[in-house]
């Protein structure tokens, strides 16, 4: 016969306590998880220094990038953007597809570029939003040109920089549009610092580019770091993005920086994959 021990009012009190504290931070956590996905998370930025070789044949270039606005508004992440493309200005900034996803934006994304610093040479292209949200692609146009920004669809341009010189092509977009990196090259002259923008990364597996205009460096955007990657895992990422999520990829190609930019998509919330402000040192 086995005896067992009744357990006593304080203990039982005691166990009570114990499951009530467990049940609350069981509930405690995902809250939490909740309110800064939806609430702190999305409005930060922080700027990414990122180095690379292979740019201009004479002194450095600083690049900025600035991917996925998906502006809605003009917020504490907009003037937050604006604030660090003046306090650190670069020499040529990019904008690399999606920068607003509904037709109705386009007078908001027109007063965020009116607010952009002058100084640098600034470049966009197209990304899927921009052909999904049914955008006039010319009214877009113009509105960039309005701003001193050039569009690249399929287009390449040569920027100069204290003596040096370095190719910068722009793809349309690889999910939305029709990117043709050989009739954007097709009458450019073959420079050593060649850097290729194209918003959606999995666009760097099919280039298809000509020998003599190799890619230096690729930088794309489009994934958003996942938006919602709990301890940086991805839960989903859309069409375009193939294996790559955020960061630097230097195997089986020329390396890209794939920016987990700034806005959110279908829904306003991020988990693990901070808004960023990509800065670039591109050197020889």
């Amino acid at each position: 016969m086995t005896c067992r021990a009744v357990p006593t009012a304080e203990a039982l009190a005691s166990r009570r306590r114990f499951l009530r504290r467990t049940g609350l931070l069981a509930a405690a956590v995902p809250a939490a998880a909740a309110i800064d996905g939806l609430a702190i998370t999305p409005r930060r930025l922080v700027t990414s220094d990122i180095t690379a070789g292979n740019g201009l044949t004479g002194e450095r270039l600083t690049v900025a990038q600035v991917s996925d606005l998906h502006v809605q508004h003009i917020g504490s992440r907009e003037r937050r953007l604006l604030e660090a493309l003046h306090d650190a200005p670069a020499d040529v900034v990019v904008i690399t597809g999606d920068a607003i996803d509904h037709v109705a934006r386009l007078p908001v994304l027109d007063r965020l570029l009116g607010d952009f610093p002058r100084g640098p040479r600034t470049l966009a292209i197209l990304g899927n939003w921009e052909y999904r949200s049914g955008v006039d692609l010319g009214a877009l146009d113009r509105t960039y040109r309005r701003h001193g920004i050039e569009l690249l669809v399929n287009r390449s341009v040569e920027v100069t920089h204290h003596g040096g010189r370095a190719r910068i092509t722009g793809l349309d977009d690889f999910v939305g549009g029709h990117p043709d990196a050989r009739a954007a090259l097709a009458t450019a002259a073959p420079l050593p610092g060649h850097l290729l923008l194209a918003h959606c990364p999995v666009a760097r597996d099919a280039l298809a580019l000509p020998a003599e205009h190799a890619a230096s460096l690729v930088l794309a955007g489009h994934t958003h770091g996942g938006q919602v990657a709990p301890f940086g895992l991805a839960a989903v990422l859309p069409p375009g993005c193939g294996r790559y999520v955020a960061g630097w990829y230097r195997d089986g190609g020329p390396p890209m920086y794939v920016s987990r930019g700034i806005g959110t998509s279908l829904v306003p919330v991020r988990i693990g994959a901070t808004p960023e402000l990509v800065r670039l040192d591109w050197r020889p």
